[in-house]
């Protein structure tokens, strides 16, 4: 059996001595597409922090990729995409390929000339979310769903195993967001690539993820989608501390 992308054992971490994060026993399997739900100020964020190595446990073990956080070096392997496409400067003056090529200054350098193969990953990588014909666009100029499609592909073109997105489809309309899920499947099916997906629309997150992780100080809920679709609104309040009503949505 393979590896898991992320694992971790016993994790908790606190801030000014509050546990937002108690014994977080988690897998995310390679090839999985999960999905993170759960209140605000659950812990999510925090997660995702350790996952990106921002901070380390209080207490716990995480590991990335087979390696322990510490020891861990392969940062273009992981790749992020934040809610830019509710908070992105429209007057910033790049073209969608300058922006995706800022993926790459790590790797390259910032004064340094990109070559012939830097060039052809940028485009596969604008070409792989479907916005070749705007790479010469200003972002400014892009909807919020194309731009986040912009965001992901300056995360592509360094070919992570793993694609962290922390709510990217706030400020996208209906559309856009159906659009948005149909390419994140399309790289998890088609690329292999493994997605951690974070979000409050647990509707659209059923129909697309292997899994469903919901997370509350504590993991509440860790399985199938179809388990978690199964939850009465009494087991989801539980969870969630605070009452939660269903809402059914028709497709």
């Amino acid at each position: 059996m393979a590896e898991p992308v992320v694992s971790m054992q016993n994790v908790t971490y606190a801030y000014e001595r509050k546990n937002v994060l108690e014994h977080i026993d988690f897998e995310l399997p390679k090839g999985a597409f999960m999905g993170l739900v759960g209140p605000n100020g659950g812990g999510k964020t925090t997660l995702i922090k350790l996952i990106l190595g921002l901070i380390e446990p209080d207490r716990g073990e995480v590991e990335l990729l087979g390696k322990p956080l510490g020891k861990f070096k392969e940062w273009d392997k992981i790749g992020f995409v934040s809610q830019k496409a509710n908070s992105f400067n429209r007057g910033f003056p790049a073209t969608v390929y300058e922006v995706v090529s800022m993926g790459l200054t790590a790797k390259v350098g910032y004064l340094k000339f990109f070559k012939k193969k830097h060039k052809e990953k940028i485009l596969r990588a604008i070409n792989q979310v479907g916005m070749l014909d705007y790479a010469h666009t200003n972002i400014g100029n892009l909807s919020g769903g194309q731009q986040q499609r912009v965001f992901i592909a300056r995360s592509l073109v360094n070919d992570p195993e793993l694609l962290i997105l922390d709510e990217p489809t706030v400020g996208v309309d209906v559309e856009n967001v159906r659009r948005f899920y149909d390419l994140l499947h399309q790289l998890n099916e088609e690329q292999g690539i493994t997605l951690l997906l974070v979000t409050h629309d647990t509707g659209t997150m059923t129909e697309h993820a292997t899994d469903i992780v919901c997370l509350n100080r504590t993991l509440h809920f860790h399985g199938k989608p179809e388990e978690y679709s199964s939850l009465t609104e009494r087991d989801l309040s539980k969870f969630y501390g605070h009452p939660v009503h269903l809402v059914t949505h028709e497709h």
